[in-house]
This record gives structure tokens, C-alpha cells and sequence, in this order.
């Protein structure tokens, strides 16, 4: 017994003399800026929200159907399930370990390893037995308290990889209705540019007829018609491109895809303005950055838990139980078999065993903090990017407009002198191919205008999906 107070109490001596983990560093070591620097005037009326296309009722038809069972998310949410089963395992190791258990045992002993008392022994014996038994791990310092901590912050971090795959989706949900849009207004120019060039190609056949003209203009009056029906001929392959697009994302026929994509909508609707937003927003709504924090969180509660296997172990443990060599006596008060104790354990040699585990944990705690600060600064980079390509789209929109505009009048003007014998055929036709493409040019910069809002939208870390989400009927 003294043997046993001896040891036990260089166990818990030991054990306290050990040193815990070095200190590791957390998400307040990151230091973001003041503001972002390419962010525009604060503007109460732009709000992040406004920068999806939600007045189109293509996108929100097709985001509300892939956020409902698209499968990437479906995926991604099963994981969040599984992550949320492990941590109630992980909590329900601090609760009491109840079980119960019943035994029938045959027993045969051979009487002559008794010598001559064996004729008195009965050599044949059943016992029946039944028992509840109990055991509790106090957990006085915190092992399983940091393991559950650390399991619900993987938890937390596997919701925001959910997050991350719902915000992408509905991005590239979001740009691929807006190349369709766009599509449709290049069509529609690019259309134009082809009767435009007819027209000029029946004038130059009327005066190659007339004999007031050679052939050599109907020609190139035809060139330039083909050309336009060239472009408007490509377009086919991009159609084709974004249908199989939206049918990988929403996992829905082509049929029902291009029904929905056919549903009329504004052409050219208002460019939303910029919401100008502080860094810190990153921090609360972008899900990638959220989830990078749960998992330094997670790997600093390992730690944690990893350090706290130096320290004693006390587990209380009970039973209450029966045991009768006769079923009928199985009940009986004298059939009470019950016992309770503890044991207080802890390592005492481990050769370096939980020394080594501790720095595995901490190398994968400074790990997790340069994971996070990464995190960190890409969604700054990505937020800074996004902000200039707003504002160099919009100037590329406006010029690119601006120049349609132009060429189209000047090529109306040349046609009008020309009917009016003040410009030759040549000038007609170098202002035709001037106007030619750049109304599909200006569709096309009104188009990546739109598009780099969605990238400003998720960089920002988008908002509530609530109205996204909103189950139809």
C-alpha cells in the first residue's frame, strides 16, 4: 500500500511539473487596414445586394432551384452534417458511460486436481448474472472540454466551406445569366450590322446594273455582310457553352434551362453604383475567412487537448449487478454483487510520446494562423482587384458606348452623302465596317460591367441568401 501511495504521488508531481505548449498566435495577430483603397465615396444608396441581377427573373428562377438541391451543395452540406455528428460525440465523451450486460456461464472443474477433497466438490456449476455498470471521466483538466472545442469548431469551419460553395454558385449562377443577357443584346446588334450591310450591297447591285458603279463594290458590299453573318453565327457555340453551363450548375434539363433563360427581362437595366465597405466586413461575411478562423480555432483547442494528456486522468466507475448459480435465486437479496471506485492515472515514462503529439499540434496550429492570414489577405487582394474592375469597366462601358454611337452616325452620314453624290462608295463602306462590331463592342462592356459586380459581390462575401433561397410557391 505504500508501494502504491508512492507512485502515485510521483505521477501527480510529474505530471505538474510539466510544461504546457509554447504560445501560439490567433486571428487578432492579423492586422487589416483602415480601408480599402481603391473603394469608392460612401454612398447610402448602393447596398451589396444591389449588385446581383435580381431584377432578372432568369437568375432568381435558376439560383433558387441550385441553392434547393444543386449538388456541389448538397455535398457540401452532408459534410456539415457529418462534422455536426462528430461533435456531439465529442461532447457526449464528458457525460457518464452507462451500460448494462448479462452473463450465463457453464463451468466444469476436474475433481482430482483436488486430491481427495474433490469428491466433495461439485465439479459441474451454471452462474447467472446481470449488471448496470458506470464509469466518468471527471476530466479535471480539461482534455475533453478542449477536444469538444475543438470538434464544434470544425463544425463551424465546415459550415463555412458550405457557405464558400453556396456563394459560388450563386456567382457563377449570376454571370452566366448575365452572358446570356448579353448574348442576346450582341445578337440583336450584330443582327442590325447584317441588314445594314444588305442595304448597302442592294444599292451597290442597283448601280452596278445601272452601269454607274463596277461589280467590284457589290463584292465588297457582300464581304461585309458575310462578315457580320460570320459573328452572328459564333454566337451559337457561346449559347451552347453557357446552357451546358447552367445545366452543371443547377442539375436541371437543358429544356427547363433555356425555358427559364427565355423569360423576358430588362436588356439594359441601371448599373447598380458601388457599395464602398470597411475591411472588417471581410472578416464577418466572408465564408472562406470564417472557416480558415474556425480551423486555427480548432487546432488551438487540439492543442490544448493534446497538452492536457501530461496531466492525471481521474475516471469514477460503478456497478450494480446480480450473480446466482440458480436462475431462480437470480432476484434474491443475497444475489447483490455491487462495487464502486476511481482510478486517478497519468504518464509517468512515455519517452517522449506526448511531447512529440504536442509539437505535431502546435506545428499544425502555426499552420492553420498562416492558413487564416492568408485567407485574410486574399479576400483583401480579391476585394481591392474587384473594386478597380467596376470602375475600369464602367469607363470601357461608356467609351465603348459612346463609340457605337458615333459609328453609327457617321456611317448613316457617309450613306446620305453618298445618295447625295458627295462621297464615293469606298467612304460608305470604310464607315459601314467602322460601325460593324461596335454595337456588339458596346453589348459586350456593358456586359463585363455587370459581370464584375458579381465578382465585387462575392469578394465582399455577398449577403443573406434568405431572399435567394426563398422556396418558389
Amino acid at each position: 500500500m505504500r508501494v502504491g501511495n508512492v507512485s502515485l504521488a510521483a505521477v501527480v508531481l510529474l505530471a505538474g511539473c510539466a510544461g504546457g505548449p509554447a504560445e501560439m498566435p490567433t486571428a487578432s495577430d492579423v492586422t487589416l487596414p483602415s480601408a480599402f483603397t481603391f473603394a469608392p465615396e460612401e454612398n447610402a444608396q448602393a447596398q451589396i445586394a444591389n449588385l446581383l441581377p435580381n431584377s432578372d427573373p432568369a437568375f432568381q428562377s435558376l439560383s433558387n432551384r441550385a441553392v434547393k438541391d444543386a449538388p456541389v451543395l448538397t455535398e457540401a452540406l452532408a459534410r456539415v452534417e457529418a462534422a455536426r455528428a462528430s461533435a456531439r460525440r465529442a461532447g457526449s465523451e464528458r457525460l457518464p458511460s452507462i451500460n448494462a450486460g448479462a452473463t450465463v456461464e457453464y463451468a466444469e472443474t476436474n475433481p482430482r486436481q483436488f486430491g481427495n477433497a474433490g469428491t466433495l466438490i461439485d465439479t459441474s456449476r451454471t452462474s447467472y448474472g446481470a449488471n448496470v455498470t458506470a464509469s466518468w471521466d471527471a476530466d479535471l483538466f480539461g482534455r475533453l472540454r478542449a477536444s469538444e472545442l475543438a470538434a464544434k469548431a470544425r463544425l463551424d469551419a465546415t459550415g463555412g466551406d458550405a457557405a464558400a460553395v453556396r456563394l459560388a454558385l450563386v456567382s457563377e449562377i449570376a454571370a452566366a445569366v448575365i452572358d446570356w443577357r448579353t448574348l442576346a443584346a450582341r445578337r440583336t446588334s450584330l443582327e442590325g450590322d447584317v441588314k445594314a450591310a444588305e442595304a448597302i450591297s442592294r444599292l451597290a447591285s442597283v448601280r452596278e446594273e445601272a452601269g454607274i458603279a463596277p461589280g467590284f463594290d457589290r463584292v465588297r458590299a457582300d464581304a461585309a455582310a458575310s462578315a457580320s453573318r460570320s459573328r452572328l453565327a459564333l454566337l451559337e457555340s457561346e449559347r451552347a457553352n453557357l446552357i451546358g453551363r447552367l445545366v452543371t450548375l443547377t442539375a436541371r434539363p437543358a429544356s427547363e434551362v433555356v425555358a427559364v433563360l427565355e423569360t423576358p427581362a430588362d436588356m439594359a437595366p441601371t448599373l447598380s453604383s458601388a457599395p464602398a465597405a470597411l475591411p472588417s466586413l471581410l472578416l464577418a461575411n466572408r465564408p472562406d475567412v470564417q472557416a480558415a478562423a474556425a480551423r486555427l480555432r480548432a487546432a488551438d483547442a487540439q492543442l490544448a487537448a493534446t497538452a492536457a494528456q501530461r496531466f492525471p486522468r481521474l475516471t469514477l466507475s460503478g456497478t450494480l449487478g446480480l450473480l446466482a448459480f440458480d436462475l431462480d435465486d437470480l432476484f434474491d437479496r443475497d444475489s447483490r454483487v455491487d462495487s464502486i471506485g476511481g482510478s486517478l492515472t497519468g504518464p509517468l515514462l512515455d519517452f517522449g510520446r506526448i511531447a512529440a503529439e504536442i509539437d505535431e499540434a502546435e506545428a499544425d496550429t502555426v499552420g492553420a494562423f498562416a492558413s487564416y492570414r492568408g485567407a485574410v489577405f486574399s479576400a483583401l487582394g480579391e476585394t481591392e482587384a474587384a473594386y478597380l474592375s467596376v470602375e475600369a469597366a464602367d469607363r470601357q462601358a461608356v467609351a465603348a458606348t459612346r463609340e457605337a454611337e458615333q459609328a453609327a452616325r457617321a456611317a448613316r452620314l457617309s450613306e446620305v452623302r453618298f445618295r447625295a453624290g458627295l462621297s464615293d462608295f469606298l467612304t460608305v463602306l470604310e464607315a459601314r465596317r467602322a460601325a460593324d462590331a461596335s454595337g456588339e463592342r458596346a453589348a459586350i462592356a456593358a456586359g463585363q460591367a455587370r459581370r464584375a459586380r458579381i465578382l465585387l459581390w462575392q469578394a465582399l462575401g455577398g449577403v443573406s441568401f434568405d431572399s435567394i433561397a426563398e422556396a418558389e410557391g
